[in-house]
């Protein structure tokens, strides 16, 4: 009997001590939770001012960059346009230049704007010239005038090639003898941008003198999945003065094709047939507004079909 008060004292006082401690761990976790919050605020708050500077530090590389290229292609253009009307005055006033100086400003007209402007016109006029002169460096200036053709040629293909498709042809001169009327080279089956076309080169008529081919281009275009097709056609002369970001015919969809003379000799040429998109086209060919609001439906419409 003595030692049920004794026990039920010490179950008090550690009762008393639960209840004194209670508040004080309370407090204690009260401060502990409010200094773990400021801290998280803090962390936060620092993270999210760094943020900030990081995006206003990149938005003001990305405006002096901008500003820097902005003044850059003004200081081209201006540059660029001074040149133009030096050169294209040269042609204006012929008797001030030698025929020399002529093909030099060709050459310098033709790398330089070559994606932008048709100079087929100025290459047959400088031509002709060189050939109605009689000078006997007249074949030196008609070698340069093909090199600066062929080379720009060249260059197109190189981009053209990037985004599109081609294929090679030798055109056999002996065989167009045997076939006066005509003959026609191998198929060529090429895609590009999901559309797959038909393209059939024939073979009319070889000028040698001027170093030009005359043929008859068909292109044939899968209609549906029951083989039906769209077919088109178009004759035209190709020579070394036809540059395929220039000189080439407008398909549907926004679409290119371009035969180029890469090579005439006695007996033979080499072409290449190039299917590429109408984008790279050079700036003068626009595409018309009705193949643009397409291009942006089909985008729009395979956009809404992905989950």
């Amino acid at each position: 009997m003595e030692e049920q008060p004794k026990k039920r004292d010490l179950w008090e006082k550690f009762a008393l001590v639960l209840q004194s401690s209670g508040g004080l761990l309370t407090a204690l976790t009260v401060a502990l939770i409010g200094f773990i919050g400021s801290s998280y605020l803090k962390d936060r708050e620092l993270s999210e001012s760094s943020t900030r500077e990081r995006m206003q530090a990149y938005e003001t590389n990305v405006r002096i960059y901008t500003e820097l290229m902005s003044r850059r292609e003004e200081s081209e253009s201006a540059l660029r346009k001074d040149m133009f009307v030096s050169i294209i005055q040269s042609f204006l006033r012929p008797g001030t230049t030698t025929l020399d100086e002529r093909v030099l400003n060709l050459e310098l007209l033709s790398y330089n704007f070559h994606e932008s402007l048709n100079l087929k016109p100025l290459f047959i006029y400088l031509e002709e010239k060189i050939n109605a002169t009689g000078d006997p460096r007249m074949k030196r200036y008609l070698d340069r005038l093909y090199n600066v053709a062929t080379e720009i040629s060249r260059k197109q293909m190189l981009v053209l090639e990037s985004a599109g498709q081609k294929t090679d042809r030798i055109v056999d001169f002996e065989t167009l003898k045997q076939n006066p009327g005509g003959f026609p080279l191998e198929e060529a089956t090429l895609t590009v941008e999901g559309t797959t076309r038909q393209f059939s080169l024939f073979v009319l008529a070889v000028d040698r003198k001027k170093r030009e081919v005359s043929v008859r281009l068909e292109i044939k275009t899968p209609k549906d999945n029951l083989g039906n097709v769209d077919m088109s056609s178009v004759e035209f002369r190709v020579g070394f003065f036809d540059f395929p970001m220039i000189d080439n015919t407008r398909l549907t969809r926004d679409q290119r094709v371009a035969v180029v003379l890469n090579a005439f000799e006695e007996e033979s040429a080499d072409v290449t047939l190039a299917y590429f998109p109408g984008s790279y086209a050079s700036l003068k060919e626009k595409p018309y507004y009705q193949e643009v609001v397409q291009k942006l439906m089909g985008i729009n419409e395979v956009t809404a079909r992905k989950p």
